[in-house]
Parts: C-alpha cells; sequence; structure tokens
C-alpha cells in the first residue's frame, strides 16, 4: 500500500459497466482505483512505474485475455508476486484449475456477491507472497483431484 494507507486496485475487464460498478464498489471501500478495458492495457499500465496493490482480472477479454494477461504478469520479475484476483463467468472446475495454475491468487464468480468481492481483495492484501504461494499450491492441488475424478 502506499503511504496513504488506501490500498490502490487496478480493474481490468471490458465491459464498461463492470468496471464502473467495480470502480465505485472499491472507491466506496477505501481503495484507489485504476481500470483497464483490456489485457493490454493493463500490460501497459504494469509497465509504468506505480504498480497497484492488487489486480482485479477479467478472463474473458479481445486480444489478450485473462490468461495470457495473468501468465505475462507472472512472467515479469517486477510484477511476478502482484497478487491477482481472477473475476470471471468461466467457473468450471477446469476453469478454476486454469487460474490457480497459471498463478492467481484469488478466484471469484460473475455475478459476484459486492461484500464478498471487497473480503476477497482484503483477505489477499493481508497475505504475504509466501502465504499467497502456499494457498496457491494448495488450491492446485485440490482441484487437481476435482478435474481428474
Amino acid at each position: 500500500m502506499k503511504g496513504d494507507g488506501c490500498p490502490t486496485a487496478l480493474v481490468v475487464d471490458d465491459a464498461p459497466d463492470i468496471r464502473l460498478l467495480t470502480d465505485l464498489v472499491l472507491t466506496m471501500a477505501g481503495f484507489k482505483v485504476k481500470a483497464a478495458a483490456s489485457g493490454r492495457d493493463a500490460l501497459h499500465l504494469l509497465a509504468g512505474r506505480d504498480l497497484p496493490d492488487i489486480v482485479l482480472l477479467d478472463v474473458q477479454m479481445p486480444e489478450v485475455d485473462g490468461w495470457e494477461t495473468l501468465s505475462r504478469v507472472r512472467a515479469d520479475p517486477r510484477t511476478a508476486d502482484l497478487p491477482v484476483v481472477l473475476c470471471t463467468v468461466k467457473g468450471l472446475p477446469e476453469d478454476t484449475f486454469k487460474g490457480w495454475s497459471l498463478g492467481c491468487d484469488g478466484y471469484i464468480g460473475k455475478p459476484f456477491d459486492i461484500g464478498g468481492l471487497v473480503e476477497e481483495l482484503q483477505a489477499v492484501l493481508r497475505r504475504t507472497p509466501k502465504q499467497r504461494l502456499a494457498i496457491r499450491r494448495d488450491k492446485v492441488a485440490e482441484l487437481a483431484r476435482v478435474v481428474r475424478s
């Protein structure tokens, strides 16, 4: 978090109404919000000097989708430990498994519960990179069993 104590969230979604709603909800919860309409825009913002504290990332977007965006975030040493929460309609076990395998730190289904969204982002922000990695490993192992059965 920046010096003022307000966490910054980068909201990445190609749907303007979702970006607007999420911006409003997170602002009311004490976040500073930046928005990107595509994975490409998000990656451009993440290449800048000021990184957000957390990224809320949609999966289904044209050009550079959320899967590819997450992969690139994890591959870049500057952003490898950046907390990323996926927020998507893709809720099948295979999709959830893919998200955790690619390195997400949380997975929220759409339509989302407003309170649950804020709680999830706050919970992820409280965790250290080491804790997030341990949770990710546990989720991947748990979901691998579900997907295989």
